[in-house]
């Protein structure tokens, strides 16, 4: 079902808009799982039918939440991305931005990057946000490409490649050697920054590192380097 339709009819929008407030509330205090449009529509202080008309069951209002978790979280690394700075600078800044959104928006986080939810089943809808994030950095990874700034890897990904055809197109291609498989890398690299936020954001590293941000700048540096890139570590925010 196409979400934004539903929810530009009539006064839609503003309704939709204070549903999902009150959602994203849940989602904090309960969880995903738990999300049901009776309790969504007594946080929003509305009626059930209200919340139906905008919403008429709860994956819809998921998929909205889950489309909007991620054009959110790719838009932060978006704005915080500076075309023509040294791809490096770029690498840490967004993933920097991305951090800060994660934190400040753990609900949502949990939500798009967490356990998935029982009985939901993220429709075609989702996939042109959930893009966002990995296009940023494939956009980065390729203007070091362009630009010389990648070291050459001392070994590359044994056997056949591994990427299905869509990854590679959305790449633009496959690089020449000694570039060849700068995309498996890549996706190691945006999973290693999904795994190393999951265990911030989950708590899961906070008794045996005593400076998480450091921490989270350190690892993308040596996340990066798996591509031939250098990242410069200095000053670093929580």
């Amino acid at each position: 079902m196409d979400v934004s339709a539903i929810s530009s009819n009539d006064d839609g929008p503003a309704r939709g808009e204070a549903v999902k407030e009150a959602a994203r509330r849940q989602l904090v205090e309960r969880g995903a799982a738990a999300l049901s449009l009776e309790d969504v529509a007594r946080a929003a202080g509305l009626g059930l039918a209200e919340v139906e008309a905008v919403f008429p069951h709860r994956d819809d209002l998921l998929t909205a939440l889950v489309i909007d978790a991620y054009d959110a979280s790719g838009a932060a690394m978006e704005q915080a991305d500076t075309a023509g700075a040294p791809a490096g600078a770029r690498l840490l800044a967004v993933t920097r931005a991305l951090r800060q959104w994660s934190f400040a928006h753990p609900g949502e986080f949990t939500l798009i990057y967490g356990s998935p939810v029982p009985g939901y089943h993220a429709p075609q809808d989702t996939v042109p946000a959930a893009a966002r994030t990995p296009a940023v950095l494939a956009g980065i990874i390729r203007a070091a490409l362009e630009g010389g700034e990648l070291t050459p890897p001392r070994r590359a990904v044994p056997g056949p490649p591994l990427l299905l055809p869509a990854a590679v197109e959305a790449f633009g291609g496959v690089p020449q050697a000694p570039f060849s498989d700068i995309v498996e890398r890549g996706i190691v690299l945006w999973s290693t920054l999904v795994g190393l936020l999951v265990f911030q954001v989950f708590s899961r590293t906070h008794d045996s590192v005593k400076d998480e941000a450091a921490y989270f700048d350190y690892a993308i540096a040596v996340a990066a380097e798996s591509i031939g890139l250098d990242v410069p570590l200095g000053a670093h925010t929580d």
